[in-house]
Parts: structure tokens; sequence; C-alpha cells
């Protein structure tokens, strides 16, 4: 499952509709509405059990393991519409069985969300092809394996047997993918030229090494060597579960792969030069509809670019407050070359930079006690990205824990090139990723057990990513950033959302060049050269996604603001942040409300 195809998947949209109150206690509810929201309990359940009935890979997240373990999720396009028409028949369904009016605020809260869901669906039902199947962000040249080295548990031996099957299974999706990926081609539907050199490289880089040839044992075959050794079994059983693993990657994985690659050198031939989605036919359409889901509001593409721009303007004016605490003489830019340039604000290795991470995490955990009343039950790691699609992936991302307590929630950095890892980002990186910002909203998320499971384990892109952005902030509030580059780092990640909101839709709106991009982001942030060429480029593949951040953390910038002026001395962060976090994310017009009303019940 690609990271956009999981994300297409979860994100909610934003509805029109309006709802009073949202917070009000639950036992203002008619009486007769208990029973009703015991069935609306099992309505979402049942609806979540047919979702999963239909994806493996889903289950897989979720550590459920059954007899679907070792399958794949269907690809296909029919797959897609079947899925889309049970989703609106749930839609339906729910209208026609339950009357908001009879149920509690909470449950209400769910019937509204439940209802973006679907809502949000419809909108973009019409461009789901318009997505492109292989590019270096959303592939499943990559994300195939790192599914099976991230996700797929192996604690008996069925579960390695999965694996196996899971291999096996490899060649025939991808094979379809493959298909579909030359179809949408013949559509006009393909990344920009450069594109496909990742693709490609991912690709070699999955069937380099035993038992593809003589090299060291190949990425996956070393992970089912590793998760089978671990096994209590007898050696001869290990060994036959790692022959067949084998006997798949040749067979399956390595055929398929090849012509994974023999189909992307053909489309790269023919592949397009410019670089926004605007070029395909229904383009304009496509990339507003992205907008507005990320975004969960109606902003248009110029009011968007707007706000960046206002938005570079100020922080270039905090940063220039930075430039003289520091004495530092010269242009802004310069001090951005200085920071770009000087060896001293980068690590010379890994293992210093992952220290650097743990240490800064520890020490904003032991502070979280007293600025949140509620606090993540699952563990936190800190990984580097494998080094298979390391070259590709992005800077640094973040998955969820298992709600069974079997996987933690993992904060994964890019190391691929320590030069493009200032020292002066680290904390604040550490933070949106990890505490307290991914890691904490999501497993808290995750943790909310009273909720249904759309809830529990959907997701909305500028709740989620404006939490993340915030937390950034946040730590400053905190006490952190004690070293004043630190806090220029602090700055420079606001300022790199900013100017997203400026490329992305100079890129699929104004139509700008990729290197008009690239020039945009050099003249404007400190980021090292090949940070601003990894961003451009995942910009280019995921229209719209970058937007959300600096427009979620915006908005929760000015409900703060907003609850602590009316709430003076009485404002509390815990009970701010619970205001925030317990829904589980929500768009941002009922993120709104919800504060709105905490604020008018005394906070």
């Amino acid at each position: 499952m690609s990271l956009r195809t999981l994300a297409q998947a979860l994100f909610l949209a934003a509805s029109p509709l309006v709802l009073a109150s949202p917070l009000a206690a639950q036992t203002q509810a008619a009486p007769a509405a208990a029973p009703q929201n015991a069935e609306l309990a099992a309505f979402f359940e049942q609806v979540d059990a047919e979702n999963l009935a239909k994806s493996p890979q889903g289950k897989a997240y979720r550590g459920i393991r059954d007899e679907d373990y070792g399958k794949w999720n269907d690809p296909s396009d029919t797959t897609a519409v079947v899925d889309f028409q049970r989703g609106q028949q749930a839609l339906a369904t729910m209208k026609e069985r339950f009357d908001p009016a009879t149920l509690s605020e909470e449950d209400r809260l769910s019937y509204r969300l439940f209802e973006y869901q679907a809502e949000r669906s419809a909108r973009a039902h019409p461009f789901r092809r318009n997505d492109y199947v292989f590019d270096q962000m959303n592939g499943a040249q990559s994300q195939m394996p790192a599914f099976l080295i991230n996700i797929h548990r192996v604690a008996n031996r069925s579960d390695a047997e999965a694996y196996v099957a899971r291999l096996q299974g490899m060649g025939p999706r991808l094979d379809s993918l493959i298909a579909d990926s030359r179809a949408r081609a013949e559509a006009g539907v393909m990344p920009p030229k450069w594109v496909f050199p990742f693709v490609i490289d991912d690709a070699r880089n999955v069937i380099k090494g035993a038992p593809f040839d003589d090299g060291a044992p190949s990425t996956l075959l070393a992970d089912l060597t590793k998760k089978v050794e671990a096994l209590d079994i007898a050696a001869d059983e290990k060994a036959a579960l790692i022959g067949a693993g084998s006997q798949a990657l040749r067979t399956s994985v390595q055929p398929s792969y090849q012509r994974l690659i023999t189909e992307m050198e053909r489309q790269q031939a023919i592949a397009p030069a410019e670089d926004g989605v605007w070029r395909f036919e229904n383009g304009a359409e496509y990339y507003a509809e992205r907008l507005a889901n990320y975004t969960t509001t109606d902003l248009s593409a110029d009011e968007v670019h707007k706000i960046g721009l206002d938005n570079v303007a100020r922080i270039h004016g905090e940063m220039r407050e930075i430039m003289k605490t520091v004495g530092f003489k010269g242009t802004l830019q310069e001090f951005f070359v200085f920071v770009r340039t000087d060896e001293r604000f980068y690590f010379k290795t890994r293992e210093d930079y992952l220290a650097a991470v743990d240490t800064k995490l520890a020490a904003m955990q032991a502070k979280l006690p007293a600025y949140f009343n509620t606090l993540p039950k699952a563990p936190l790691t800190v990984k580097a990205v494998e080094a298979f699609r390391e070259k590709s992936a992005g800077k640094a991302f973040y998955q969820s824990p298992a709600p069974d307590g079997s996987r933690p929630g993992t904060y994964y950095v890019n190391l691929y090139n320590l030069n493009d890892m200032a020292s002066t980002e680290l904390e604040a990186l550490a933070y949106h990723e990890g505490l307290p910002g991914h890691h904490l909203q999501r497993a808290v998320q995750t943790e909310l057990g009273d909720l249904p499971p759309f809830r529990r384990f959907g997701g909305v892109t500028a709740y989620t990513e404006g939490w993340g952005l915030y937390s950034e902030e946040l730590g400053k509030d905190m006490g952190f950033y004690e070293d004043p580059y630190s806090d220029f780092g602090r700055l420079g990640m606001e300022l790199w959302r900013a100017c997203r909101l400026v490329v992305d839709t100079g890129i699929h709106h104004k139509r700008w060049s990729r290197e008009q991009a690239i020039q945009y982001l050099t003249d404007n942030t400190p980021n090292p050269d090949g940070d601003i060429s990894k961003a451009i480029e995942r910009y280019v593949v995921y229209p719209g996604q970058a937007n959300a951040y600096m427009i979620g953390k915006l908005k929760i910038m000015e409900l703060r603001d907003r609850a602590q002026k009316a709430l003076g001395d009485k404002f509390e962060y815990g009970r701010f942040h619970d205001a925030i976090l317990k829904s589980g994310p929500v768009p941002l017009t009922v993120l709104e409300e919800r504060i709105d009303a905490w604020v008018s019940q005394g906070g």
C-alpha cells in the first residue's frame, strides 16, 4: 500500500453542515438516545469490519494476523470502485437508520465525521486515476518491501509462511500496477521525466544481492532471515522457510521488478518536462479538490499563495532578530548561506545524529506532564530510513503504533546525506515527528478506545500536520531551543512550511517549473541544496498535501491565542490540549467549533 493510497483511505473531509455545542455533555442528550447510541457504535464496528475484510494490509497495520496475513490489497480500479460504492452505501444506511437529533453530542460528532469521510471520498473519486502509480514518494517499488520489513511481524512459523506468500504475491501485484501505470500514461497521466530514475534506482536496489546475485543478502532476504532465525523452531524448518523465500524472490519478485524497470525506462523516454498537474485534462479541478481535501478549507490557490508570502515575510523578520542575537553581520540571505555551508552545523556520523535526537526527546518527555493531561501509552522508537529506499525517501516521517501494542510508534529520519540534515533543525524535527508531535497525537488517537474505529485510525492532514508544526513552536513555550541557532532552526522549519504554500501553488496552479520552485526556496530559506531539491520533487508528485501543515498550524495557534485571551488565568495547556486531542482528527471547521465551545464553557 503506497503512502498516498493509505492516506486517501484515512483522511476525513470538511462539510458545510453546522453542529451546535459540539462539546456539550452527553448526559444532556435525551434518554431515548442511549439504545440508539449503542446501535450506532455497532454500525460503525460493522462498517470497519467490512472494510478490513477487503484490506489484508489494513489488518496488518492494526496488528491483526489471520487467514489474510499472506495477502496484498487488490490495487485494481474495479476494487477501488467497489470500495467507493460500499462507503457511499454505508453513508446512505447510516442516514436511513439514525436520526442525529436523538444522539448524544459525541455520537452526533461521529455521525457528522462519518458523513465527512463519505463526502470527501465522493469529491476525490472522479480524480482517482490522476495519481501517479509509481513515483519516488509513493510507489509500490519501495512501499511493498517497506511494508514487509516494518509491518509484517513474524512471531511463529505461520507468520513466516505468510511472509513467503507475500513475497510470492509481489510479482502479480506489481504486474497489475505496471499495467495500470501504462494505461494512465496512455491517458496523459505520468510524472515528469526526472522522477523515473528514482523509481528505477529503488527497483534495482530491491533486487540487488543474494539470491539475485553473488552479493551479500538482499534487503528482503536479510529481513526474512533475521525474522525466521529468531523463531523457536528446528534448524531444518528455518532453512526450509528461508529457502522458500529465496525461491519466491527469484521466481516472482525479480522478474516483476525487471518488468517494472523496463516499463519505467520506456515511459521515461516519452515523459513530459512540465511538473505541475495543471497539464492534465482536468488538472485545475483536480488541484482544487486536492487543496480543499488537504486543508479542509475553501481557500483558493491564490489565497493560499498569498498566505504563504505573508508568512514568509513575517518569519524573515523574526530571523533577523536571531541574527542580531548571534552577532552576524550581513544580509539575511548571507546568513542563510552561512548556516547552509558551515560544517559546524552538520553531524559527522549517523550515530551522533541519532544520539542527539534521543537526548532531545528524553528531555521533552520529562516535561510533557506539565503541558499535557493525556499522554500516550505506546513507546516511541527512532530509526534511520532503510538503505534500499533512503535515496528517494522523504526527510523524516512517522509511523503509528499498532493498537495491540505489538509495534511502537516510529520516527524515521533519513540520514542518506548528513549534509542535508542540519543540526539547527534537529530539535524542531524531533518535536514534530516524535514528542509532542506526531507520536503523542497519533498514539493518543489510537488509544481513544471509546471512539469508533474510523476516528481512532483515520486522519485529517491539516489537523495532524498542523499539530506537528504547532508542536515545534510549543517546544519554545516549554522552554526548549536554548541555543539561538536551534531557535533559528525552528523558525527555519516554520519558514519551510510557509514557503510550501508558495511553491506548491506555484507549481500546480501558477505553472512554475521545478527549477523555479527550487530557486524560490534557495533564495528564501537556509536549507541545504539537497534538502531543497528533494522537497520540491515531493511537492511535484504529491499535489496539495504540503499546504496542510501551515494552514493547520495557523488555525491551532489562532484558537490557542483566542482561548488564552478569553480565559486569562483560567487557561491551562493540559485542558486545551485535551480539547484538541481527545476528539481524534477533525476538519479545521469542526476543530474551531469545539474549541469555541470549550472556551464558552469556561475551559
